[in-house]
């Protein structure tokens, strides 16, 4: 008697733990229950020939503005805008309004979520100089991701700025610590070096001295304490350097944006667009993140993405916020990275699917493996297509890369057994995301 599935993906270039390989893969219970060729039967098969089948992607740095500033993104758009995206899962963080620093935040915004997610999803919990000491309980939340701790101010009210609070912070919990990692004295020092109507002084103010002394800071600190941390979207081959000595404690992520745009071209072409923290620097610091990445220095890639308005961009320099979406476009820039050489497809999956999994000790995703979540991420390697306003699911409605012809893209998401994009369109019944689970808090 053959087996059933509810799914079977057939005939595609599966990413398997051994490498890609041509197999198929069958589905039951939203797990993975078979990995080569099958010849059951199915309530779905999906026909995968000429697509690269990847582990489901994972978008550990996601700003969803809900609650607060839902005019901005919320937690369906931004989910829907992942899932067009072909991303799987997705970690939000915490500076929304409330900020979630309580168990009654972020459970309110775990009940947000259901029956609007269509991905997996889990949130950081924000640290505080008011909560350290109740970080321990709260990092073991349901839903939760980790800590994550604001050294320099950005969007939000988030802020730890003093070694005394950081120690604290640090000194509290298990879990590992994302950071925001800019220098909030050296921050307000140099205020007077923005220009008014002048977004490429942003990178002049929040200058690269900025980004190392924070960085180091933070890393004596974590030694201090013996807490493991995660400093997030580094901006300058300073730092890949001094982290590359640190990787006992210490991992580290990369944007794509910080990887593909470069001062002073992205602000003469995208003005304020332009704008996030820390901020895009010049093609020598851009050179030395594709360093890092080559020479395996970053573990993981999040997008950051942290949509503003095109209202709100549109204000002058300095009034305009920082941030840009880029959650529906980390998959297809990467591609197409790749198409023109920079990494290898490997070193994506890396970023994207395995290393999120290994340094949040995520349980049962990041990998095409029998057991695991069944979180799969269909790619047209070969496809090329232009990102359009159109395309995009982001309540902004905009995008640093519009005009950007890509090769290689998203055709399908599937979160645990449930397809919900395909072809660019979104399932009617995709609304099925649940929050992620960790081993540290099973």
């Amino acid at each position: 008697m053959s087996e059933t599935y509810d799914l079977i993906i057939k005939g595609g270039s599966v990413w398997t733990t051994g490498g890609p390989a041509e197999t198929d893969v069958g589905v039951r219970d939203g797990r993975i229950v078979e990995i080569g060729p099958i010849s059951g039967d199915a309530g779905e098969t999906i026909d995968a020939a000429g697509l690269t089948v990847l582990p489901g992607i994972i978008d550990s740095q996601v700003h969803f503005r809900e609650p607060g500033n839902e005019h901005k993104e919320d937690l369906e758009s931004g989910m829907r805008s992942a899932a067009l995206g072909g991303v799987t899962a997705v970690f939000e963080m915490p500076n929304t309004n409330p900020l979630t620093t309580t168990p009654e935040a972020m459970q309110d915004k775990l009940d947000r979520s259901k029956g609007r997610a269509w991905t997996d999803h889990a949130f950081f919990v924000g640290a505080t100089p008011e909560n350290a000491e109740e970080l321990p309980e709260l990092e073991r939340l349901p839903g939760c991701c980790g800590v994550k701790m604001f050294m320099g101010s950005s969007t939000g009210n988030l802020l730890v700025p003093d070694d005394e609070n950081v120690r604290r912070v640090l000194a509290h919990g298990m879990r590992r610590v994302a950071v925001h990692s800019e220098d909030e004295y050296r921050l307000e020092e140099r205020k007077g070096e923005r220009v008014e109507g002048d977004p490429s002084s942003h990178p002049v103010w929040r200058d690269v001295e900025t980004a190392v002394r924070c960085t180091s800071r933070l890393l004596r600190l974590a030694r201090e304490t013996g807490r493991r941390i995660h400093v997030l979207h580094i901006t300058t081959a300073d730092e890949v350097a001094i982290l590359a000595e640190h990787k006992d404690i210490a991992t580290c992520e990369v944007t794509p944006q910080h990887l593909t745009l470069a001062a002073p071209d992205c602000y003469e072409q995208l003005g304020t667009k332009a704008q996030m923290n820390p901020p895009i620097r010049d093609a020598h610091h851009r050179a030395g993140l594709w360093e890092g990445v080559v020479k395996g220095v970053f573990d993981v890639m999040g997008s950051d993405h942290a949509p503003h308005s095109a209202e709100e961009k549109a204000q002058a320099y300095p009034a305009s916020p920082s941030g840009m979406p880029g959650v529906q476009t980390t998959v297809p820039v990467m591609l197409d990275h790749v198409a023109k050489g920079r990494l290898t497809l490997a070193r994506v999956v890396d970023l994207l699917c395995a290393g999120p999994q290994r340094i949040f000790n995520i349980a049962g995703k990041g990998r095409i493996a029998l057991g695991y979540d069944a979180d799969f991420t269909l790619v047209d390697l070969k496809a090329v297509r232009t990102v359009e306003a159109g395309w995009l699911g982001y309540k902004c409605g905009w995008s640093p890369y519009e005009g950007m012809s890509l090769t290689g893209w998203p055709v399908g998401t599937i979160v645990r057994g449930h397809v919900v994009m395909r072809d660019g369109e979104l399932a009617a019944d995709g609304q099925i995301g649940e929050p992620v689970r960790f081993n540290e808090t099973l």
